[in-house]
C-alpha cells in the first residue's frame, strides 16, 4: 500500500518537474496602448497574437498584459477609428511595448473586422453598452446642449422621467439606483436645471460605459445601473482647445503639455448666461414710472468646471489628479423705497439666495508591480451640498412725532452628503486564461440630511420680540467597507465566463449591516459572430434618495439606511443573444427579470419642507419586480453610425407592510412603467465639410394619479366636496413621441476649424405632455388638459476648434 502512494507521489513531483520547463517558457508582454498625436490612453484597445489566437483588451487606463509562449509573435493592435498595426517580435523575455496608433477616418473593412475581434459577441460581459464620445456630441438635443444622459436615455432598457428631462430609469428601477461614476468617484446630483440637462460636460470626456445588468464585482451599491464615465487627460504632444457659444451656455476646452511627454492637463468650463442676459431687462423694469422697486436683480445661472492632470513619472508609475465643481444658483434682490422728507420713510427688501452642486476630487496612483500584476491606489472626495436662504426686512419710519419700527426675517434649509474613499484596485493576468481583478475600498460618509433654522426679530419704541429656531438638525456618520474578488475565465474557444463576489458592509448610529453578493456571467460563442449569454446579479444599496416630486429638485434628500430602514435589494437575471453582422453592426437582444425590496416612497401627502418630523417618519417601504425584452442594432463606426432599439417591459410596486401601505397594500404600476420603447438615432457624414443626424423617439405615456372619486359634503359643510384618487398610478398620459435634428457645418480655417451647427428639438412640434390637470369649459364642466412646455425649439450654435 506504501509502496503504491509512493508510487502515485513520484508521478506527482514527476509531472510538476516536467512542467516546469513549459512554464519557464512563458513570457509575459505588457504596457500600454496610446494615441500617437496626443499620447491619450486608449480603453479598450485590443492586442491579439495571430499565431496562438491569444488576445486581451486595455484597461481603463489603456494598460494591456498578455501571457503568451517564447518565440514568434504576431501582434495586430486595433481600436475604433484608428488604424491597426501589426508588429512581428520575437518573445524571449518579459518585456514593456507600448503601441500608438494613428486615427483613421477612412475606415476600411478589413480594419474594422480586426478591431472588432475581441468585443461584442465574445465578451463574456452582457447589458454594457460603450457610447463614444464623438457619437454623443452629434445626438440633437434641448436648446442644442449636447448631453450624455440624454444620449443614454435612448439606449434600450433605460427611460427619461418628464419631457426633457436628464433622470434615468433604468430597467425598472428610480434614479437614486443609478451609480454615477466620474473618473471612478460617485457623483450624487447629476442634474442641472431641475433635470433638463447633466453636469457632464462632453468635451472633458474620453469615455462612457453603460452596465444595466450582470455587474463585474468590482462595482457596488446601487441596483439598477453603472455609468462608468471617464476624463480626458490632456495632449502630451501640442496645445489644442475649442470654445463654442450657444443659446443658454457657452463652453471652452483646453489641453496640452505642462512638461511634453511627462505631464500634461486637460481644462473645461461651460457656464450659462441667462443670467446676464436678463439683467438689462431688469433694469429697464425698476425704471419704468409704475413700478414701486428701486433696485432689483434676479436670474438663475449653473457652471461646471472639469480639471484632469496626468503625470507619466516612468513607464511604470502614472499619477492623476481629476478635479470637478458645479453649482446651480437662483438669486434674487428687490428693494423698496416710499419717502416723503416731511412725513415718513418706508424701506423694504427681500433676497433670496439658493444653490445647490457637487464638488469631485480624485489623486490616482497606477503602478505597475510586476509585468503580470497591476495596481490602481486612489483618494477620493466627493460632495453635494444644497442651501436656501430667504430674507425680508423692512424699516418704517414717521417724522411727526418720531418713531421707528423695524422687521427682520430670516429662514434657511441645508442638506448635504460627503465621503472621503480610499481604494485599492489589483488586476493580476497570470496567464491566457485567467484576468483576475481584487481589491477593497473604505468610504466615511457624512450626511446632513436636513436642517431648517427661523429667525424673526420685531422692534419698535415700546415692544421688542425676537424668535430664533433651529430643528431637525440632524449629523449622521457611517462607515463602509468593500471587498471584491473577480476572474475573466477563458474556459475554452467557446466558453467564456465573468465570475465574482462583492463583499460589503455599513455601519452607522450603532446598527450594522453586511452582504456577500455573487455575480456571474457566461459567454457561449455558438459560431465565430454568434453567441449566447446569461448572466446573474445580486445587489445591495446602503444609500436612498427621497423625492416626491416628477423632476429633479435640489430639496431631494440623500440618506443612509437606518435600524428601521433597511437597504434596498435586487436580484437580476437575464439571458440574450449578440451577432456581429457585416459591416460594422451589431445586433443584440436580451430579456431581464429583477425582483427589487425595501424600496422608498414618501407617504401621501408628506413633504420635505415646512415640518418638523423626520424623514424616517415620512416614507414606507415596500418591494417592486420589473421584467422586459430588449433589442438593439447599432453600429459605432464609420460615415454613418446610429442604433434602433426598441424595449418592452413592465414594472410594478407593492407597499403592503403594516402601518406603511400605499394604494391599500394592492399593487400598483411604477411612475415610469412604459410598455413600449423606441428609439432611432442616425448620424451620416457627407463630407468633411457638412453632417447630419437626427433622432426619433415613441413611448407609452408615464403614469399618474388622478382623484377618481367624488365624497358627498359632510353635515354643516356647506356645498364643498371632496376628491380622492382611488389608486395609485391610475391614468396614463398620452403616449410620447417626437424627432430632433441636426446640422452641422464644418471649415477649415488657417488656426483650427469653425463649426456651425442648427437643431431643431421637436420638429414636428407634437404636444407631449409633461403634466395633466382638471378645468371647467364654458358650460362648468369639468375635464382634463395638458400642459406641453416644449414645443418645436429651433438653436444655433458656433464652436471654434485649435
Amino acid at each position: 500500500m506504501k509502496h503504491h502512494l509512493f508510487c502515485r507521489w513520484l508521478i506527482a513531483v514527476g509531472l510538476v518537474l516536467a512542467s516546469l520547463p513549459a512554464l519557464a517558457q512563458r513570457r509575459t508582454l505588457s504596457g500600454y496602448v496610446m494615441d500617437a498625436a496626443s499620447k491619450e490612453t486608449l480603453i479598450g484597445a485590443t492586442v491579439y497574437d495571430k499565431n496562438s489566437g491569444k488576445g486581451c483588451a486595455t484597461n481603463s487606463y489603456g494598460f494591456y498584459t498578455l501571457t503568451l509562449n517564447q518565440g514568434p509573435v504576431e501582434l495586430q493592435v486595433s481600436y475604433v477609428g484608428y488604424t491597426q498595426q501589426t508588429h512581428t517580435i520575437n518573445l524571449k523575455e518579459n518585456q514593456s511595448l507600448n503601441f500608438a496608433l494613428e486615427a483613421n477616418t477612412t475606415l476600411e473593412e478589413v480594419v474594422v473586422e480586426a478591431q472588432r475581434a475581441t468585443v461584442s459577441a465574445r465578451s463574456p460581459q452582457m447589458s454594457v453598452v460603450e457610447l463614444p464620445v464623438q457619437q454623443i456630441k452629434s445626438i440633437p438635443t434641448l436648446f442644442g446642449e449636447t448631453d450624455v444622459l440624454k444620449a443614454i436615455q435612448l439606449l434600450p432598457g433605460v427611460q427619461n422621467g418628464s419631457e426633457g428631462s436628464a433622470g434615468m430609469y433604468v430597467r425598472g428601477g428610480g434614479p437614486d439606483e443609478n451609480l454615477l461614476l466620474l473618473d471612478g468617484v460617485p457623483v450624487y446630483n447629476v442634474n442641472h436645471a431641475l433635470g433638463f440637462f447633466s453636469v457632464f460636460n462632453p468635451d472633458a470626456l474620453k469615455n462612457v460605459t453603460l452596465y444595466k445588468g450582470s455587474f463585474p464585482a468590482h462595482f457596488g451599491g446601487r441596483l439598477s445601473s453603472v455609468v462608468d464615465i471617464r476624463m480626458k487627460e490632456g495632449n502630451m504632444r501640442e496645445h489644442h482647445g475649442n470654445a463654442s457659444v450657444g443659446v443658454i451656455s457657452s463652453k471652452i476646452n483646453l489641453e496640452g503639455p505642462i512638461v511634453k511627454d511627462k505631464l500634461s492637463f486637460n481644462l473645461s468650463f461651460r457656464r450659462t448666461y441667462s443670467d446676464l442676459l436678463m439683467k438689462p431687462f431688469v433694469w429697464a423694469a425698476t425704471k419704468m414710472e409704475d413700478m414701486d422697486m428701486e433696485k432689483a436683480s434676479f436670474g438663475y445661472y449653473f457652471y461646471d468646471l472639469n480639471a484632469k492632470f496626468n503625470w507619466k513619472i516612468s513607464d511604470k508609475d502614472r499619477v492623476y489628479l481629476s478635479l470637478y465643481s458645479g453649482d446651480d444658483a437662483v438669486y434674487a434682490k428687490i428693494r423698496y423705497k416710499d419717502i416723503d422728507n416731511q412725513n415718513y420713510k418706508d424701506e423694504e427688501s427681500f433676497r433670496l439666495k439658493w444653490k445647490w452642486g457637487n464638488k469631485v476630487a480624485a489623486l490616482r496612483w497606477n503602478r505597475l508591480l510586476t509585468p503580470k500584476l497591476f495596481m490602481d491606489a486612489s483618494m477620493n472626495y466627493t460632495q453635494y451640498r444644497h442651501s436656501l436662504g430667504v430674507t425680508a426686512n423692512s424699516t418704517s419710519i414717521t417724522y411727526k412725532p418720531y418713531s421707528k419700527s423695524t422687521e427682520d426675517l430670516e429662514m434657511r434649509y441645508l442638506s448635504s452628503i460627503h465621503d472621503a474613499t480610499g481604494r485599492m484596485d489589483f488586476t493580476y493576468n497570470p496567464n491566457h486564461r485567467h484576468d483576475i481583478r481584487f481589491g477593497g475600498a473604505y468610504t466615511y460618509h457624512f450626511f446632513r440630511p436636513e436642517t431648517q433654522s427661523f429667525a424673526m426679530e420685531e422692534k419698535d419704541e415700546d415692544y421688542h420680540n425676537k424668535v430664533d429656531t433651529t430643528f431637525n438638525v440632524s449629523k449622521i456618520g457611517a462607515h463602509e467597507t468593500v471587498l471584491y474578488l473577480e476572474d475573466d475565465i477563458r474556459l475554452n474557444e467557446r466558453f467564456k465566463m465573468n465570475a465574482g463576489l462583492h463583499y460589503s458592509t455599513f455601519s452607522v448610529q450603532q446598527t450594522f449591516y453586511q452582504s456577500l453578493q455573487p455575480r456571474l456571467s457566461m459567454r457561449m460563442l455558438v459560431t465565430k459572430r454568434f453567441s449566447i449569454k446569461a448572466g446573474y446579479a445580486y445587489m445591495q444599496q446602503y444609500l436612498h434618495l427621497l423625492s416626491n416630486s416628477s423632476v429633479s429638485l435640489p430639496t431631494d434628500l440623500w440618506v443612509p439606511v437606518t435600524a428601521r430602514i433597511e437597504p434596498m435589494k435586487a436580484h437580476q437575471v437575464s439571458l440574450g443573444g449578440f451577432y456581429e453582422l457585416p459591416k460594422g453592426f451589431d445586433f443584440s437582444v436580451e430579456g431581464y427579470g429583477k425582483r427589487m425590496d425595501n424600496l422608498l416612497e414618501y407617504r401621501d401627502g408628506s413633504s420635505f419642507f415646512g415640518s418638523s418630523e423626520s424623514w424616517e417618519s415620512k416614507i414606507c417601504t415596500g418591494k417592486g419586480w420589473s421584467y422586459g425584452i430588449e433589442f438593439l442594432l447599432q453600429r459605432s463606426f464609420g460615415s454613418t453610425t446610429g442604433w434602433v432599439a426598441y424595449t418592452w417591459a413592465h414594472a410594478k410596486r407593492q407597499f403592503d407592510r403594516e402601518g406603511e401601505e400605499i394604494n391599500d397594500g394592492k399593487v400598483f404600476p411604477a411612475k415610469y412603467d412604459r410598455r413600449h420603447d423606441i428609439s432611432l438615432t442616425l448620424q451620416h457624414s457627407f463630407s468633411e465639410n457638412f453632417d447630419f443626424s437626427a433622432t426619433w423617439v415613441f413611448s407609452t405615456g408615464n403614469c399618474g394619479t388622478l382623484g377618481m372619486q367624488l365624497y358627498a359634503p359632510l353635515e354643516n359643510d356647506g356645498y364643498n366636496t371632496t376628491i380622492a384618487a382611488i389608486e395609485r398610478n391610475n391614468f396614463r398620459f398620452a403616449n410620447y413621441h417626437r424627432l430632433d435634428v441636426s446640422f452641422s457645418w464644418h471649415k477649415l480655417l488657417r488656426h483650427g476649424t469653425s463649426t456651425w451647427n442648427l437643431s431643431i428639438y421637436n420638429a414636428y412640434a407634437h404636444n407631449n405632455p409633461f403634466l395633466v390637470y382638471t378645468d371647467y369649459d364654458q358650460k362648468g364642466h369639468k375635464h382634463l388638459k395638458q400642459l406641453c412646455i416644449f414645443p418645436f425649439i429651433p438653436s444655433l450654435s458656433y464652436s471654434f476648434k485649435f
